[in-house]
């Protein structure tokens, strides 16, 4: 009786689904992803999630309240002094909402493609490869945005925060989340093995340190400043910094723009990949 009901109900799905535009590609379920992504977190070493948090409060300790004392303040756009923990706060906001996202829609879904095969199981159901991308990413979303919400949760409370513009600090977290977990599962849909995958790690580190995290990009000569404004991370930083400490121009609506530009793009090339290898 029960695998009787499931077969109908399949067959009612898949017949539901040839009857609208773009069936091939979007079922309307992404949602299951989300729900798998919940059951699995169940079962997952916290401490290996956790740890992703951790990170930038650990940096943020060490670097914006123990060398902060030896470097004193820093100036915000307007030339307003503030404090060295206060700088670098919104930086390392902005890397732990890439921290959480980029892991899981990088190192679980290469797990998943070439170990779990898990793709292939999903798109011979009625799930199309827009909802898998929507759905993965969308869980990597969640855990971006958890991070950022954690760390809100400590450095608000640390004065860190010096205006009401930092409230939208939050979805600017997301929004930054959503680009690099797009952008990451683009990516690793082209990777084949273990070795191309740690080429991700040997990206991140640099643009960690260098994309005005700790410093200003000014430092640098002009022509590395503009390889660094390029790097999403950077225009991740900047956003969030601006808002946090709430030095606002047009340059908050370009950084917006700019990653939904990489959030289109990724979702598109995910997509395509994602058909390309597992519905021929």
């Amino acid at each position: 009786m029960i695998a009787n009901a499931v077969i109908t109900q399949a067959v009612a799905l898949a017949e539901k689904r040839a009857q609208k535009r773009g069936s091939g590609v979007y079922a309307g379920r992404a949602t299951v992803l989300i729900e798998r992504g919940l059951y699995a977190a169940k079962s997952s070493n916290w401490l290996v999630i956790l740890s992703g948090f951790v990170e930038p409060v650990l940096y943020l300790m060490a670097f914006g309240f123990g060398i902060g004392q030896l470097i004193g303040d820093m100036q915000d756009g307007n030339g307003n002094p503030v404090s060295y923990a206060a700088y670098i706060a919104p930086a390392l906001l902005a890397t732990s909402a890439m921290n959480g996202a980029i892991y899981d829609a990088t190192w679980n879904v290469f797990f998943k493609m070439h170990f779990g095969k898990i793709y292939q199981v999903m798109l011979s159901s009625s799930l199309g490869p827009l909802d898998v991308a929507l759905g993965e990413i969308a869980w990597a979303l969640l855990r971006g945005l958890t991070y950022s919400l954690g760390f809100m949760a400590i450095v608000v409370p640390l004065g860190l925060v010096t205006n009401w513009w930092g409230i939208l600090a939050i979805p600017a977290a997301t929004l930054i989340a959503f680009a690099f977990a797009s952008l990451g599962m683009a990516v690793t849909s082209y990777m084949k093995n273990f070795q191309q995958m740690n080429w991700i790690n040997f990206f991140l580190l640099p643009m960690f340190l260098f994309s005005g995290t700790f410093f200003p990009v000014s430092v640098y000569p002009e022509w590395i400043q503009m390889i660094v404004k390029a790097l999403p991370l950077w225009q991740g930083v900047d956003l969030v910094r601006s808002l946090m400490l709430g030095v606002l121009d047009i340059g908050v609506l370009w950084h917006v723009l700019y990653f939904v530009v990489l959030i289109v793009g990724g979702l598109w090339f995910t997509t395509t990949r994602l058909r390309a290898l597992f519905m021929r």
